[in-house]
C-alpha cells in the first residue's frame, strides 16, 4: 500500500554556513534504512568536511552549482546535471557559486552521520 509522507524533517547540516536539509525519506523522517531522499538548499560559500561514506550518493542539481571534490578530481554540476559519489571514496561537497545550490540528494543505503565518516 502506498504511504503519504506529508512533510519532511529538517536536519541540521555539518559545515560552514547554514545549509537546509529537508529529508522526506530516510532514517529520521520515515525510519527507512535502505534509501534517503532529501532536498538541500545551500548558500553561496557553503562547504562541509570531507567524508568517506558507506553509501552511494546521487545529487541532482535543480538550481545553482554543486561542487564535489575527490582525491584526484573536482566536478561542478549545474541545473539539470547530477553528481554520483560512490561509497568508500572520499568526497567533499561545497557550493561556491553566487547562487549557492538547490538540489536533491539520494543515498543508498540511507544517510546517517555515523556512516558518513566525516573528516575531523
Amino acid at each position: 500500500m502506498a504511504k503519504l509522507i506529508s512533510s519532511p524533517s529538517r536536519i541540521k547540516a555539518a559545515g560552514k554556513l547554514e545549509k537546509i536539509i529537508e529529508e522526506y525519506v530516510g532514517a529520521v523522517n520515515s525510519g527507512t534504512s535502505n534509501v534517503s531522499i532529501a532536498i538541500m538548499t545551500s548558500p553561496s560559500g557553503w562547504d562541509e568536511p570531507g567524508q568517506t561514506p558507506e553509501f552511494d550518493e546521487y545529487s541532482i542539481v535543480l538550481k545553482g552549482t554543486l561542487r564535489a571534490e575527490g582525491k584526484n578530481s573536482v566536478i561542478e554540476a549545474g541545473k539539470g546535471q547530477a553528481i554520483f559519489a560512490p561509497k568508500g571514496e572520499w568526497v567533499k561537497y561545497s557550493t561556491p557559486g553566487p547562487e549557492g545550490a538547490h538540489y536533491v540528494a539520494i543515498c543508498t543505503p540511507a544517510f546517517t552521520p555515523s556512516t558518513a565518516h566525516r573528516d575531523e
